[in-house]
């Protein structure tokens, strides 16, 4: 694991022993499932430490200094990331890890088990249904996704989840300013205000990588999100 270990040392993290152990067991039991369900293309040792953990990590300076007690969910997560890195390296955040695909979370279950994960939990189902359950609305401190998906599809996705004081995360890449200019109706609907754009600047990334941080500020309106699909199909623009 020397690649994560340089690369989380950049990020002002600092790996221990456990850590290390854990982000191994992750790697082996990610490859192994892999071969019975789909869930990730990316494979290789050193492609998965930086690819998969290691930009999972890069989400970390943007958290609260004070992670203790933190409550994080991670939308649409696949194979746990970039939750699980996170929750490995602070271990003391409460983490929710969504998906709809039921044979995801069974290996997120056997994950949890395997590497020692307390205050976890893994939510099967929509986000666009999900979000309108009780124990999920307006519940986190932070919301994250990973998802492949434009900045006004994953607002609308993600700040439902976010308790008024919370953020949403999303990792991008590449000329991101159209897709945050189209995004800023979705922001402002759905109770949110952008907060930062943050460069991420390590050379293992040759490519424009950033996180766009939105802060919750008013509460989501009850009707959003929309029903399932709408959200991809029609983003608020």
């Amino acid at each position: 694991m020397n690649k994560l270990i340089a690369g989380a040392k950049k990020l002002g993290l600092r790996l221990s022993q456990r850590h290390v152990e854990q982000f191994q067991t992750y790697y082996q039991e990610l490859v192994e499932w892999n071969q019975r369900i789909n869930l990730t293309a990316i494979t290789d040792y050193e492609e998965v430490q930086l690819k998969h953990f290691l930009d999972a990590l890069t989400i970390a300076p943007a958290l609260p200094a004070e992670k203790k007690g933190l409550r994080l969910i991670d939308v649409g997560t696949g194979a746990g990331i970039p939750g699980i890195p996170l929750k490995i390296t602070f271990p003391e955040i409460k983490l929710v890890l969504l998906d709809s695909v039921a044979k995801k979370a069974t290996f997120l279950r056997h994950l949890k088990q395997k590497l020692g994960l307390e205050d976890m939990e893994i939510a099967v189902g929509r986000a666009e249904e999900v979000a309108h359950q009780t124990e999920y609305r307006e519940k986190f401190d932070i919301a994250l996704s990973r998802a492949v998906a434009e900045l006004p599809t994953l607002v609308e996705l993600t700040l439902p989840f976010c308790a008024i004081g919370g953020s949403f995360i999303a990792p991008k890449k590449g000329n991101i300013e159209v897709e945050i200019s189209q995004a800023g109706k979705a922001i402002n609907l759905l109770g949110g205000t952008l907060r930062e754009v943050k460069r991420i600047g390590l050379e293992e990334f040759p490519d424009e990588r950033y996180l766009v941080i939105i802060d919750k500020v008013t509460a989501t309106p009850p009707q959003y999100p929309r029903r399932t699909g709408m959200p991809a199909k029609r983003p608020i623009v």
